[in-house]
């Protein structure tokens, strides 16, 4: 466990001799309102580090090497969103072994089962949901931290491997650069549509009117106590009360204490109170009218869609997602498909960004 900087700077002469390293990331997200990046997880050259970005580490230094070498994550997206929070943390040469599993037609794509099949070990899943801001981390933890990144870089010469062989190394090169932009952009919370969640469409104006007051009550109390908001009440817990509620019919809430069941049934008294001019409009879905013929096109187009991917081995979705399908559909020039997409069905690639 690397906990001080004189450690870190030991590791960080090490780790300049090799020119792969494997990186994972730990958060406490399932324990804490205010996310934060708990534990970082390094491979390389037979060797294996826990590096604690709790002890108040300048993990600069790391990040700068790190960034320097080929870079192997499983699922990177996430990673790179959490490290970028912390530091400058731009890899020159990225590989993801879960995007390279994908498009080899691997049915498993998590890491467990992509180091069972390649390597013949059973991974415990213990520590999945653990929190990981604990001091000390228990043995259990520390090797499922490690069990994350050991077999990475193994797994991520195979794949490659098979990338190449099956001639799809281009794919991987797009959808990479694809899921990197991704990861740059900013997600914004859009309070109009936050409080919508799942199974709240079917509620009625009023229902809703309460449910919106709850959501926000709710993500106020996860805030104050740096908790979850499932921790405060559950999103099926809060459709069924503002569905309840609305009705006048007797309901029954998770327990809570004293403080925040007083401020539960206030905000509740309130929400009934709204008048209808203030409840929630139904949402109103937009879509521009589909073309003359756009059905018979989407449809001709699935057809060749669904050859090429029993062709190739490939679930459809891979080839082409129906929500992309119907975008370029719409729109020829629509980027919704990547151009080795477009390829596979016959489609004109579009002119990138250097052409």
């Amino acid at each position: 466990m690397i906990a001080d900087q004189s450690s870190l700077a030991e590791l960080v002469a090490s780790l300049g001799d090799f020119p792969q390293i494997a990186l994972d990331t730990e958060a406490d997200s399932l324990h804490c309102y205010f996310e934060k990046l708990c534990l970082i997880q390094v491979s390389a050259g037979g060797g294996h580090w826990l590096v604690d970005p709790l002890a108040g580490l300048d993990l600069q230094p790391l990040f700068d090497l790190v960034c320097s070498r080929r870079l192997v994550f499983h699922g990177a997206d996430y990673d790179l969103r959490l490290l970028r929070r912390v530091g400058h943390f731009e890899p020159c040469d990225l590989f993801d072994t879960m995007i390279g599993a994908r498009l080899c037609g691997r049915a498993a794509l998590g890491l467990a089962a992509l180091v069972e099949d390649l390597n013949g070990i059973k991974l415990s899943k213990a520590s999945q949901k653990a929190n990981w801001a604990i001091r000390p981390l228990s043995a259990q933890m520390i090797e499922y931290a490690l069990n994350d990144t050991r077999y990475l870089l193994e797994i991520a010469g195979t794949i490659e491997d098979d990338l190449r062989r099956l001639d799809r190394w281009e794919w991987f090169e797009e959808s990479l650069a694809r899921m990197i932009a991704s990861a740059r952009e900013v997600r914004e919370r859009d309070d109009d549509k936050v409080w919508r969640i799942s199974g709240s469409n079917a509620l009625s104006p009023r229902a809703q009117a309460v449910l919106r007051v709850l959501w926000f009550w709710r993500d106020s109390e996860a805030s104050e106590w740096d908790r979850p908001p499932f921790h405060v009440i559950g999103n099926q817990d809060l459709i069924r009360v503002a569905e309840q509620a609305s009705k006048g019919e007797s309901f029954s809430t998770p327990r809570m204490n004293g403080r925040r069941r007083k401020s539960f049934d206030v905000v509740l008294a309130l929400a009934l109170e709204i008048s209808e001019s203030e409840w929630p409009q139904k949402e109103k879905i937009r879509r521009k009218r589909a073309p003359k013929n756009h059905m018979a096109r989407f449809d001709a187009l699935k057809i060749v869609r669904d050859a090429v991917a029993t062709d190739l081995g490939l679930d459809p979705a891979i080839v082409a997602p129906r929500g992309a399908m119907d975008a370029v559909v719409t729109d020829p020039a629509s980027p919704a498909l990547m151009n080795w997409q477009r390829r596979l069905l016959g489609l004109e690639p579009l002119p990138t960004p250097d052409a």
